[in-house]
């Protein structure tokens, strides 16, 4: 935009009445910037009562056969998790581990970790890890306290944690990480693991249950999303009403100028490269030297004619 354009949207832009107008159209641009961002946080909030609501039913849905639910080696999907499942299998005595940095209630603790080899159906001879329940202390003893014959356990379906850190004790581990549980317990091994309900028959001493898993990110609620995003366009759209506004005024001024001068005036393209000053100074001195020709006039006519 060169300076002469320039100048001509400045000057129409900064006219009482338009910039009258952006004041009002900058208000409303603020509001729905601020209604969209209340349609953000409830699209949140809403995501998180429908997910809520959904975990909710999973829970108290009749529980399912673990295999029919997830296989091996497979990642869990949000509908999965928090799912009532049914397995079968027995407890590996050797390499059980305590998760540290567990809290109950408030209090900080330990997970016990047992491996669980399941014993029938197309999946058998596969490794679940199992969350038996919380400790406050990692006393060894409840390590070696689980019985040798098959039992059946109903727990809650959670999906695997990150690989965590190697720690020097070596019934420790920060994370329930089948990636790392793999070099452990061999496979095929399920990238979930279950945090146990109850088991027949019973393992150890009582725990204190884990709980079923909590979504962590829910999404968000799109009907919402859609109206956040109505907003910010209806804002949006004041602005670009407003430029409009402007357009429009340069095209009026340009064509009054045409219209009233015969050209455009100085300053505009295609003007005379004066400005009002120079103009005024024209009109002023326009007059005189018109006066003055037509005294000359007279003056010539006057020598031509004899006297009588």
């Amino acid at each position: 935009m060169d300076q002469g354009l320039w100048r001509q949207w400045l000057r129409a832009a900064t006219k009482p009445r338009l910039l009258g107008i952006l004041v009002i159209l900058l208000i409303g641009a603020l509001v729905c910037v601020r209604l969209g961002m209340w349609q953000l946080d409830r699209a949140q909030v809403r995501g998180d009562q429908v997910a809520a609501m959904e975990q909710a039913e999973r829970e108290s849905a009749p529980p399912q056969p673990l295999g029919e639910v997830v296989g091996p080696q497979t990642q869990l999907v949000q509908e999965m998790v928090g799912v009532r499942v049914i397995a079968e299998g027995v407890y590996e005595q050797e390499d059980q581990f305590f998760v540290v940095g567990r809290s109950h209630e408030g209090e900080m603790g330990y997970w016990v970790l047992t491996a669980l080899v399941l014993g029938e159906g197309e999946h058998a001879g596969a490794v679940v890890p199992v969350v038996r329940g919380w400790v406050p202390e990692a006393d060894p003893d409840l390590l070696t306290e689980v019985p040798s014959e098959p039992v059946r356990v109903l727990a809650h379906l959670a999906p695997s944690e990150g690989a965590g850190a190697r720690l020097p004790e070596p019934h420790l581990v920060d994370a329930v990480s089948s990636a790392q549980l793999v070099n452990v317990w061999g496979g095929p091994i399920y990238s979930a693991h279950l945090r146990l309900i109850s088991a027949e028959p019973e393992v150890g001493p009582p725990m204190a249950q884990v709980g079923p898993p909590e979504i962590a990110d829910a999404g968000l609620n799109v009907q919402n999303l859609a109206y956040a995003a109505e907003w910010w366009i209806f804002g949006g759209f004041a602005l670009f009403l407003w430029w409009r506004m402007v357009r429009d005024e340069v095209r009026y001024d340009r064509e009054q100028a045409a219209k009233g001068h015969g050209s455009a005036p100085a300053g505009w393209p295609g003007g005379a490269p004066g400005g009002d000053d120079e103009r005024e100074e024209a009109d002023r001195a326009g007059p005189t030297d018109a006066a003055s020709t037509q005294h000359a006039d007279d003056d010539s006519v006057r020598a031509r004619v004899p006297a009588p």
